[in-house]
């Protein structure tokens, strides 16, 4: 579980990034955050992997009070979330498979455990005849998937990815949210920050939106835009707005207007 209480975030410039934000994501969840630029979604991301500090409040995941975690224990912290970046960050002297084993070479995965694993992250991404592949060998969504294998090494309870669509075109970014579906159906929470709004609107997940630092909107199964909840429904309008006709159809009914007899004052009038 991860929870926000009154949490704030103000940078040296005297810039307000957050300012209490308040929530809770339940275990196994899928959420987008979304906002425009500038909003804070970012820097609440970024709170969530301890790459930044709150000015004020606390970040709790699983009971561990992060935000007051002390920095040689943040390492411990991130072997538990799997971060996706939108620029990939692999590092192109190295293979698929080197790149994906170097996440479990830095926290000591004996050797044959480590091959084993990695061999199972990428049969998982379909990426298992791409082992020996260089990073500028493969296409953006190639390189997404590589991003994902590695994020999900250790088994992370976790995973947090930072516009994973950016900078794919749209039927590679649907098979890279299928993928994250897919994580997510077995059990692991998923956080994605983007400004994909027809992703997030045909997902239908809970949506947090981020606004001037504060938290303006949190739904379940929404888009990224809110809905208009004060609207009537269609069969009201239908009922109580009359048919509307228009100018065409008058014209071809030809209707001609009722003659009604003169007033008896203008019939004398006209005898004169």
């Amino acid at each position: 579980m991860i929870r926000f209480e009154n949490v704030h975030k103000t940078y040296k410039t005297g810039t307000d990034a957050l300012r209490g934000v308040t929530f809770t994501i339940d275990d196994g969840e899928f959420v987008f955050i979304i906002g425009k630029s500038g909003s804070g979604k970012s820097t609440l991301m970024k709170c969530i992997t301890r790459e930044e500090r709150p000015t004020e409040g606390y970040v709790i995941i699983d009971k561990f009070v992060i935000s007051k975690m002390s920095s040689a224990l943040v390492p411990v912290l991130r072997r538990q979330i799997g971060i996706i970046y939108q620029d990939f960050r692999l590092i192109e002297t190295k293979s698929v498979e080197e790149n994906i084993a170097f996440a479990g070479e830095i926290i000591g995965v004996p050797r044959k455990k480590l091959h084993q694993m990695v061999d199972i992250v990428l049969g998982a991404v379909g990426l298992r005849d791409k082992a020996s592949s260089m990073p500028l060998e493969l296409s953006g969504g190639e390189q997404q998937r590589v991003a994902i294998a590695r994020a999900m090494l250790n088994s992370p309870k976790l995973i947090v990815a930072d516009e994973p669509t950016g900078n794919l075109d749209p039927e590679t970014s649907e098979s890279i949210m299928a993928l994250l579906s897919e994580i997510n159906r077995n059990g692991t929470t998923v956080i994605v920050c983007t400004h994909d709004s027809n992703m997030v609107d045909r997902m239908k997940k809970r949506v947090i939106e981020v606004d001037d630092g504060l938290i303006v909107r949190d739904e379940h199964a929404s888009g990224y835009t809110a809905e208009d909840k004060t609207a009537l429904p269609k069969s009201m309008i239908d009922e109580f707005v009359p048919e509307v006709i228009s100018l065409s159809e008058l014209e071809e009914k030809e209707e001609t207007l009722p003659e009604f007899p003169p007033n008896p004052g203008e019939e004398e009038e006209e005898e004169k």
